[in-house]
């Protein structure tokens, strides 16, 4: 049966999300303000429960600064360079099952091409 993940062609994962964690001390916004690290968890945690973690699958990964901060909380991901927002544990549910499983873009969480810091 083949794999509902397709590998980037030449890489070791066939899909990473990075999920912005940055916490900004001189009391800007940052995507940690906005329950970033509970989306991280939930993603992980979903990615793994569906067997869709690992070698040719997909990667989950905590980032820095992502400098997309007014869309807050971010997420990004690669190969295909789609960044997200979310809000609630059902918009990751929808990551994972649309975009990571079935490489389905969710439009209705994709972050504007113009939202930046």
């Amino acid at each position: 049966m083949p794999s509902t993940t397709p590998a980037a062609p030449s890489g070791y994962y066939g899909r990473h999300i990075f999920f912005c964690l940055n916490e900004r001390k001189n009391g800007e916004d940052s995507c940690a303000l906005h329950n970033a690290q509970e989306g991280f968890d939930r993603c992980k945690a979903k990615v793994k429960e569906q067997g869709l973690a690992g070698p040719g699958k997909v990667r989950v990964n905590k980032a820095g600064c992502l400098d997309r901060c007014a869309g807050g909380p971010v997420a990004v991901v690669y190969p295909e360079a789609v960044w997200y927002t979310f809000v609630d544990a059902e918009d990751i549910d929808e990551i994972v099952e649309s975009h990571l499983k079935n490489g389905q873009v969710v439009e209705r969480l994709l972050l504007p091409p113009d939202v930046g810091r």
